[in-house]
């Protein structure tokens, strides 16, 4: 990939943050450039190929697995259940506790990879080597189960570029806006993480600009932007429904904060904004970067906003905030864009800006949000806004670069854009910069794809296998079938069930013996790699569909230590107890009273297959399973549901 030069550096801030650090020592490796110093310790959550999704936070060029941590006593002693809230597969969980408990697990962390602090980590190397993990062996998915997404409208040069440019200078603030913080409720199912390539928005597109009631056609987006944001997730013990929040409690429940790219459909956006604001120009997609930095982190560099103060007018009350700031946080966009007569892309830094060009903060959004009473929750994603300075190469989006397409944006090969093309690539980044150490985010990237070309995307879950044209020929009353259905179901893979009825010997016949020649029940047919197979033996299925599917596995993996593997082994031993010719709802009163064995060294109960696939795989995937039958049913009704036998 051939990069080009920039010509000039970031803006200055307008005040210089009044606190820094000097860099820590490690006994992890890392440059002074690397975005993972001893002083971020982000959070997120990342999976392997021998583990499902976890959370997890990064140093140096590692992600650290916070779930093998906690199951070997390194967070004990903080005051909450580590080992279950680190074993999730979003961080909702760590989100949902207060901030005490977030600061103290980022001391801790701290205290294990310091040069000169706990040995605890440093001097057991079967551990660093099972909780290390390089970061380009790992697979980052979304930090959180987003539940609802709000994005602002809060840099006063953005708002009054885009003023300016559909209502000229003398009105390029609405009355409102210098009164609280412009927002609207955005969708949470389309925010996907860096990487994630999106296909061209289509829409109605007005028909003339001078003469709107001439209506509008369906086509694709001919004016697609990025919008240069931060964004921050919701965390702590909030209010119920009907209590705001306060300005002084705002700060204990940000969790901490990401690179966003709100894309934007302006032509879209132009017909369908009047009377309600923005819809499907932008809910299609919001890319965002995978870890998330505290605020802890983003202290030592507290800056002044770019506005200095909030005066003229005053915010009410319930905004007024006492250290009115922002993070002088350095954000840059690389336009990556196909080269011509090279299949390399060039990459050109058409964007540099600022954090510190916010007039509203992140805490007077989040405290307006709440002003009414609206109950938020852990997991919930808020937006800055596009982040504009005052100088066209700060400016935060092509809208703004290209001035409403009036001029073009220069390219490093020689090329132009007045906005996005299919085959771009837009890549967000950001970081502060210490003394010896900068604290970053990882990048913000996505492609643009032509529209249309993800219609033949599979659902999701679908999509998570390799596997095409699943088949089980199962029993219905035999465990071994229910168990493989159940994987199968946990998975989200489809599959055509084939009933072979024992009681009748069809397993015994020859049509059978061209799947199974030895009448194996159950049997799993699939096509990989465009040949077809088959496979049987239930553990094994469930096994082999753990690994090639990209969810959380049935079976605990083995983490490469001893109490790791003792952990598989006891669920093993259990699951092959329960399969000794016992019925489905037979299991249940022998497993209710069944006593997990404890694993010696402190790891805690197996939280194997006995109580992942037989107890809560059951309530979670039994619904599914049943409906992919024909009919749908509670597990209380299941004696009486016919599987086609």
């Amino acid at each position: 990939m051939k990069a080009h030069g920039v010509g000039r550096a970031l803006a200055q801030p307008l005040r210089a943050a009044t606190r820094r650090h000097f860099a820590a020592r490690s006994w992890v490796e890392y440059d002074a450039k690397c975005d993972f110093p001893i002083e971020n310790l982000p959070f997120g959550v990342f999976s392997c190929a021998k583990r499902g999704p976890r959370c997890a936070t990064a140093i140096g060029p590692y992600a650290v697995d916070l779930a093998v941590l906690s199951e070997h006593g390194a967070f004990k002693d903080l005051g909450f259940d580590a080992t279950k809230t680190f074993g999730q597969p979003t961080l909702n969980a760590f989100m949902a506790l207060p901030r005490s408990a977030w600061r103290a697990t980022r001391a801790r962390l701290a205290e294990l990879f310091a040069a000169d602090g706990d040995d605890a980590l440093r001097g057991r190397a079967t551990l660093r080597d099972a909780a290390l993990r390089p970061l380009e062996e790992v697979k980052m998915h979304l930090p959180a189960k987003i539940g609802d997404y709000t994005d602002f409208y809060s840099s006063r040069e953005h708002a009054t570029n885009v003023g300016i440019m559909f209502r000229g200078k003398d009105n390029a603030l609405q009355p409102n806006w210098l009164h609280l913080p412009v927002g609207y409720h955005g969708r949470a199912s389309s925010v996907v993480l860096s990487g994630t390539p999106l296909a061209r928005p289509r829409g109605q597109l007005q028909k003339s600009r001078e003469d709107p009631w001439q209506g509008s056609v369906y086509g694709p987006c001919k004016l697609l932007d990025f919008e240069l944001e931060i964004g921050f997730f919701v965390g702590g013990q909030l209010p119920p429904l009907g209590r705001p929040l306060s300005i002084q409690e705002a700060e204990e429940h940000i969790f901490g904060y990401v690179l966003m790219n709100d894309w934007s459909a302006r032509d879209i956006q132009a017909w369908e904004y009047v009377p309600l604001g923005p819809f499907g120009a932008k809910n299609f997609g919001t890319t965002i970067s995978p870890w998330i930095v505290s605020p802890d982190a983003l202290e030592p560099f507290v800056c002044s906003t770019s506005a200095e103060k909030q005066t003229d007018p005053e915010p009410l009350p319930y905004l007024k905030e006492e250290n009115y700031s922002s993070y002088d946080i350095k954000l840059a966009v690389d336009l990556h864009t196909p080269s011509q007569g090279s299949s390399e892309k060039v990459v050109t830094t058409i964007t540099e800006s600022n954090f510190r060009h916010m007039y509203w903060t992140p805490r007077q959004q989040l405290v307006h949000h709440s002003v009414t009473g609206c109950n938020m929750q852990p997991g919930d994603l808020l937006g800055s806004g596009t982040i504009s300075g005052t100088e066209q190469r700060s400016f935060g989006s092509m809208l703004e670069l290209s001035w409403r397409g009036a001029h073009e944006i220069p390219l490093s090969d020689g090329q132009a854009r007045k906005f996005l093309q299919d085959g771009d690539v837009c890549n967000i980044r950001g970081y502060c910069q210490g003394d010896g150490y900068q604290i970053g985010f990882g990048d913000c990237s996505g492609e643009v794809l032509p529209a249309g070309a993800l219609d033949e995307a599979k659902a999701a879950g679908a999509a998570s296998s390799p596997l095409q044209d699943v088949e089980l020929h199962g029993y219905w009353r035999s465990t071994a079938s229910w168990r493989v259905r159940i994987a199968l179901a946990h998975h989200g893979i489809h599959y055509k069930n084939t009933p072979v009825n024992l009681m009748k010997n069809e397993h015994q016949s020859a049509s059978y013996a061209q799947v199974s020649s030895m009448g194996q029940v159950p049997t799993l047919s699939f096509t990989v790699a465009g040949e077809r197979q088959n496979l049987t033996q239930s553990m094994a299925i469930v096994e082999f569909l753990d690994s090639v599917s990209t969810g959380s596995p049935l079976i605990p993996p083995t983490d490469g230590t001893v109490e790791g593997t003792l952990r598989r082994a006891r669920a093993m031993e259990i699951a092959e107890i329960v399969n000794s010719g016992m019925q489905p709802l037979q299991n249940r009163p022998m497993l209710g009273s069944a006593v997990p064995p404890r694993v010696p060294g402190g790891a805690g109960d197996c939280q194997g297959l006995v109580t992942q696939l037989f107890l809560s795989r059951l309530a979670e995937a039994g619904h599914t399973v049943c409906r992919q039958g024909g009919r749908t049913v509670g597990w209380s009704g299941l004696s009486l549901f016919n599987m086609g036998d």
